[in-house]
């Protein structure tokens, strides 16, 4: 069943169950899917990648507000953007661990020849392509300046 089968799925199992806060991120996810879908790009056509990138977006949009929320002193609303970025979650692959990220990361290195932390560009392109929908960016681009300027 595709990723977007499965969502209008749970949404009725959310109504059925009167869960209001999963209901929500549901709409919202199938909301932009439904977006995704009838882009210029899509043509019609979604895969389950392209909601994958659309649903981790969310969730990382989700993570950001609540943060924002949190520093403003408003815990009542970073918490239900954090309640959502808990339902996104259910629907993403498995985040690297960092001892898994670190290994991708050094190979990485090694494969494209970088030596030094001038090489963080190199390194992040490849990076970033291979590691896409498996580590977050930022978590990627930590990772790669701290062992280049370990090497350094």
């Amino acid at each position: 069943m595709a990723l977007f089968e499965q969502i209008s799925e749970d949404i009725k199992k959310a109504m059925l169950a009167r869960n209001k806060v999963e209901l929500e991120a549901l709409r919202g996810i199938k909301k932009e899917l439904l977006e995704a879908k009838t882009s210029k790009e899509a043509a019609g056509e979604l895969t389950d990648a392209v909601a994958i990138k659309v649903i981790q977006k969310m969730a990382k949009q989700g993570k950001d507000t609540a943060e924002v929320f949190a520093s403003q002193g408003r815990q009542d609303l970073a918490d239900e953007y954090l309640a959502q970025v808990e339902v996104y979650n259910k629907y993403l692959p498995q985040m690297m661990s960092d001892v898994e990220l670190t290994v991708a990361v050094k190979a990485i290195i090694e494969q494209v020849g970088a030596t030094s932390p001038k090489d963080m560009g190199k390194v992040m392109g490849v990076a970033s392509k291979q590691l896409a929908g498996k580590a977050e960016g930022r978590a990627i681009s930590d990772k790669v300046k701290e062992i280049l300027n370990a090497m350094a």
